[in-house]
């Protein structure tokens, strides 16, 4: 499958938020690895861009950084600007804009770390430069999926739905595995189907470990009556998928299917709340409401959801804390989760794209209470 980026469209849109504003600056210096790739289709290990505020081309025109090891790569991935090979690049990136007329440099503030602005600040530069911390603004055109991206979530979320599908037909999860047999096995149906990675480390949580909302899958043997919270994800293009479903072995507890139901419509509600414009601690309390007027209010400790695209976890956050609006083309999880500790937990997870519909729901595994 392949899918053509727009970077220079995404590098134009970054360019009109950094020349605006009270931190307005002439260029900015991109060093998270996430971002760049966003930018520039650049996927190496080392490596920043400098996007200028007044054009791409020329002396003060954008420029990729690497070092000596990817410039091939860089050359492939991301012909259409002007590399520079440098081994500490941030430095580099500054001399540049400086020596080109840049006397307000922005840089990411939550990528840099304190030592590297050190470096930045020491560098000697002929004329008087002001680096400026600008926060969110990459991360803020991330949230909005075009096509191209929407087209790659689908199908990592499409090899989820095939590797749970596969694990089941094959009778792995059964009483009998293991935790981390049930977690390679889904990793290894996923890796199967083409994923590049799996989204995160594979949770297998069973019996009263199923309590615990980020448990790491053990040796521990599933049995007969157990509760088995399945969360997991695929990476594909780059794009990661995320999604949980929980089943119970051999036979059900008249609890457990009642926390079940109970999960499944606030996740329901959850999911009906998605909508342009809608207030992020609005959806989130949607499906929580459901949760704590069945009495269950302190046993759901999460927030409903979260972005996702090339990083597992990035904005919008949904949860009671949040603060904004969900926009229309945002990628997102709905969650919700009971976890009864020493007994055992349900959560229900889909990841979703906002539209101005009904959201596109993309992962398509049953959420009928199952018992296998």
């Amino acid at each position: 499958m392949t899918v053509i980026h727009d970077h220079a469209g995404r590098r134009d849109r970054l360019r009109a938020l950094i020349g605006s504003g009270d931190a307005s600056a002439d260029a900015f210096l991109v060093t998270d690895l996430t971002n760049l790739r966003y930018l520039t289709g650049f996927t190496g290990s080392n490596g920043a861009a400098l996007i200028w505020t007044g054009g791409a081309t020329g002396p003060a025109g954008d420029r990729i950084c690497t070092d000596g090891r990817y410039e091939t790569q860089v050359a492939e991935q991301s012909g259409d600007l002007m590399a520079v090979i440098a081994r500490d690049c941030p430095p580099e990136l500054l001399r540049i804009a400086a020596g080109a007329g840049a006397r307000r440099i922005g840089f990411e503030a939550d990528a840099l770390s304190v030592s590297a602005h050190r470096r930045l600040s020491a560098v000697q530069l002929a004329g008087e430069v002001e680096l400026v911390g600008r926060s969110g603004l990459v991360e803020g055109l991330r949230e909005v999926k075009d096509a191209g991206e929407i087209t790659l979530l689908r199908r990592a979320c499409e090899i989820g739905d095939e590797a749970l599908t596969a694990i089941i037909a094959e009778g792995v999860l059964r009483a009998g595995s293991t935790e981390r047999e049930v977690a390679r096995a889904i990793e290894w149906e996923m890796y199967r189907r083409g994923a590049d990675a799996v989204a995160f480390e594979t949770i297998v949580a069973a019996g009263a470990n199923s309590a615990i909302p980020h448990h790491r899958p053990t040796h521990d043997v599933l049995a007969d009556g157990d509760l088995v919270k399945i969360d997991f994800g695929a990476v594909f293009g780059g794009y990661h998928s995320d999604m949980t479903r929980t089943f119970v072995l051999s036979r059900a507890a008249d609890w457990q299917r009642e926390i079940y139901e109970l999960v499944a419509t606030a996740q329901a509600a959850g999911r009906a709340a998605l909508k342009p414009g809608a207030d992020l601690r609005e959806v989130d309390a949607a499906a929580r409401t459901v949760i704590a007027d069945a009495g269950h209010g302190p046993d759901y400790v999460h927030g409903l959801g979260h972005g996702v695209g090339l990083e597992i976890h990035e904005a919008p956050g949904i949860g009671k804390l949040a603060t904004g609006t969900l926009p229309c083309g945002a990628a997102v999880t709905v969650e919700p989760g009971v976890y009864l500790p020493g007994r055992g937990g349900v959560r229900i997870e889909d990841t979703l794209v906002v539209t101005d519909g009904d959201p596109e729901l993309l992962t398509a595994s049953d959420k009928t209470f199952t018992v296998i």
